[in-house]
Formats: C-alpha cells, sequence, structure tokens
C-alpha cells in the first residue's frame, strides 16, 4: 500500500470513530434515556472542555518525547476503550465524565494526525499544498459515511453507535502503529516559558482591538457550530412524534438527511478562492454568519413533506457555507495580520476560542436554555420557537460583527489562496 494511500486511510478513520456518534448522540440521550437538555448540554461541552487543554499538551509530548504515531495509536486504542465501556453508564452525571475522558482521548488526534500527514509527506518528497487537501477531504468523507452506517443498521438511537466507534477507533490504533516513524521533533526550546509551550504567549494580541473583536466572535460563532450538532438529528427524528409524518423519510433517515450538511461542506470549500478574491476576508465572514441565520430559520419552518422538506435540505446545503467560510477565512485573516514568530500559537488560539470555549459556551447555554424555557408540559421540545432563538442569536452575531470588526480588503493578501 503506498503512503498517500495508508494516510488516506488514517484520514477516513479519523472522523469516522467520531462521526459514528457525534450527530446521533441527541437522539441516544433524548430518545433512549430521556434524559434532561441541561446534563446533555454539560455531555457536549466535554469536546469544548478537552480541546481547550489537550492538543497543546499532547503536542508537547508528541514533540519532546514520544513519536506521534505511536501516541495516536495509544490514545484511539485508550479512546475505543472508554467508548465500549459507555453504554453501562445509567446515570446522566457519570456519562459526563466518562464522556470527558473520550474526548480526552479522542481531540487531540485531530491535530496529531495533520501532523503525522505533513511529517510523512514531506519526509518521502510530496508535496504537502497539492497532496494533502485530497487526503483530508476523505476524513470528512469518513465522518459521512460513518453517520450512513449507524442510520442504515438502525443504531441512531441505540448504545450501538458507541460499539461501532469503539470497534474502528481500537482498529485504527493498532494501524497506526504500522505507519512509518515520525519521531520528536524538538522544536519547541527548552528554555521557553509554560505558556510559550503551550501556545498562551499569542493570548496578548487581545491587546489588540481587532484581534479582540475577532476571537471574541470567533467565540460566538463556535458556539452556533455546536447547536446543530447537538440538536439536528434529535429535532428530524423527533417529527415521528406526529402521526402524519411518523414514518415520512426523514424521521427514517434522519442521519442520511443531516450527512447533507457535511457533503455541502465538502462542496463548498471549492468556492472559498472565488469568494475571498471577490469580497475580501470581511465580507465572506459575513456571509458566513449570514449562513447561519439561514440555517436555523429553514430549521425553524422545516418539516418532512413539501416546502418543509425543501427547507430542511437547504438548511443542510447552507450549512457547508457557514462552517467553512467562516474557518477558512478566520484562519486565513490569523495568517495575514499576525506577526510569524506568534503565528502558530494565533492558529491554536483561533482553533481554542471556537472548538474550545465557544463550544462550551453553545454546548452549556442551549442545554440550559431549552430545558428552561422550551420544553412543553409533556417534556417534548418546542422545536420552531427554539430554531428561531437560535437564528436571532446568529442575527445579533452578525450585525454587532458588521458594526464592531474593521478590516479592509487588500486581494494581495488572498491572491495565493488555493483549496
Amino acid at each position: 500500500m503506498n503512503l498517500k494511500l495508508r494516510l488516506t486511510v488514517l484520514s477516513f478513520l479519523q472522523f469516522f470513530v467520531w462521526g459514528a456518534w457525534l450527530i446521533t448522540i441527541g437522539v441516544y440521550w433524548f430518545g433512549n434515556k430521556q434524559w434532561s437538555g441541561a446534563e446533555f448540554g454539560a455531555v457536549f461541552s466535554t469536546l469544548g472542555i478537552a480541546s481547550i487543554v489537550m492538543p497543546a499538551l499532547t503536542g508537547i509530548i508528541a514533540d519532546r518525547w514520544v513519536n506521534a504515531e505511536k501516541l495516536y495509536g495509544i490514545l484511539h486504542i485508550l479512546y475505543g476503550v472508554v467508548l465500549f465501556y459507555l453504554p453501562q453508564v445509567t446515570d446522566p452525571g457519570q456519562f459526563f465524565w466518562v464522556m470527558l475522558l473520550a474526548m480526552i482521548f479522542y481531540m487531540p488526534t485531530i491535530s496529531l494526525s495533520n501532523s503525522i500527514a505533513y511529517y510523512i509527506l514531506k519526509n518521502n518528497n510530496y508535496d504537502v499544498v497539492k497532496d494533502f487537501p485530497p487526503i483530508r477531504v476523505w476524513g470528512t468523507l469518513g465522518f459521512i459515511a460513518a453517520m450512513w452506517v449507524t442510520n442504515l443498521t438502525g443504531n441512531k438511537a441505540s448504545e450501538n453507535q458507541f460499539y461501532i466507534a469503539a470497534i474502528f477507533a481500537v482498529l485504527l490504533g493498532l494501524y497506526a502503529f504500522t505507519l512509518p516513524k515520525c519521531p520528536p521533533q524538538n522544536t519547541i526550546p527548552k528554555n521557553a516559558t509554560l505558556s510559550e509551550k503551550l501556545g498562551l504567549n499569542a493570548f496578548a494580541l487581545f491587546k489588540e482591538y481587532k484581534m479582540a473583536v475577532f476571537f471574541l466572535f470567533s467565540m460566538f460563532l463556535g458556539a452556533a457550530l455546536q447547536l446543530t450538532n447537538m440538536y439536528g438529528d434529535t429535532f428530524l427524528s423527533d417529527f415521528e412524534k406526529n402521526p402524519q409524518y411518523e414514518d415520512s423519510f426523514v424521521v427514517r433517515y434522519s442521519t442520511i438527511i443531516m450527512s447533507i450538511s457535511q457533503i455541502s461542506e465538502t462542496l463548498f470549500i471549492l468556492a472559498i478562492p472565488f469568494f475571498l478574491k471577490r469580497f475580501g476576508i470581511k465580507k465572506v465572514m459575513l456571509i458566513s454568519m449570514a449562513a447561519w441565520v439561514m440555517r436555523f430559520t429553514f430549521f425553524a419552518y422545516g418539516t418532512p413533506e413539501g416546502l418543509g422538506l425543501v427547507l430542511i435540505i437547504l438548511s443542510c446545503i447552507v450549512y457547508g457555507m457557514a462552517f467553512d467560510f467562516f474557518n477558512i477565512s478566520g484562519s486565513l485573516f490569523v495568517e495575514t495580520t499576525t506577526d510569524y514568530k506568534i503565528r502558530s500559537s494565533a492558529q491554536g488560539l483561533f482553533m481554542m476560542m471556537t472548538n474550545g470555549f465557544g463550544a462550551v459556551i453553545g454546548s452549556l447555554g442551549s442545554g440550559w436554555l431549552i430545558s428552561k424555557y422550551f420544553e412543553d408540559a409533556a417534556g417534548d421540545k418546542m422545536w420552531h420557537e427554539i430554531w428561531l432563538v437560535f437564528a436571532l442569536y446568529a442575527l445579533v452575531v452578525t450585525v454587532l460583527f458588521a458594526i464592531m470588526f474593521k478590516h479592509k480588503h487588500h486581494p494581495e493578501e488572498v491572491a495565493e489562496v488555493r483549496h
């Protein structure tokens, strides 16, 4: 098996073992266990908590002491072991701690998988810019494949979704030990301060108004991202409570419907260079935020038939624009406006604000809000009102960002952008 194919398998399985449960855990939580929304928000916040701390720590370990592919393999095996235990948990409080442990093992493997691919490609004289993107696309396809497997095997509401992920996580962990060696690079100076080792020196950027506004809104958008991951599949599955829709395509194949979002994501990546060169970074960010407003509004008026079904599909399509446009234009903004000495740390801070603090705030805040204000007397969720509130949140964020974020478009900044 050639190296690019081996890295493609790595990328595919990396996201397969996440996609097998990430979108459907809400159906399991509310439909099977019937636990509360606030507790569900806490469980989903474990992704953010782990993202704040673990990537930097494992990055130091891989840079200084342990081969990246070995550390990666160990983490995936431990992640799989925890997932095997997860279905045995019968208390939502305990579920939080077990899931947190699973995320502590899984979340750092995302950046490690990239580092492994970069090192192996460079070490074998491949062009990383040319050869890595096609490999990474297979990660998204792996996520989609896992969603389809979970749905088509009838496991979107069962504990088997965790077993599916666990089996492939252990296999991926063992597979990692067969990869070419990726020894420690010792790129972090031994005399570096703890803040430099953890990438915290980039927090000094908060002293600059424009950067502070950017990172603050990155957190707000990170919160929005969690909302459809948490509730999208549960929302569609809940239509089964209406006799008119209980056997509809949307209810039976809700996870497959949601996978349109990931398919859209892969397609909108191709459009990013055009939009960046034509409109500039700020306008592309605003387009992303407007897409979040549309995403939530379309869901608010979505139903499994007729125009409502069209709105659900449109909501999934605009997700690609909402997700990709901000992530990539935001990363480019950091790349073009920060000093090269702290550029890597600044990129880490960007991810920490979106996938870390943003995820925690979005998960905890939405869980509390829904439990407090948007459940009827029977305990059913008031989905129309929930999605409209989320849409209003995204609209407020969009308007404030347009007013507060000052950035002029310089075409030369994005002249070399390639998908």
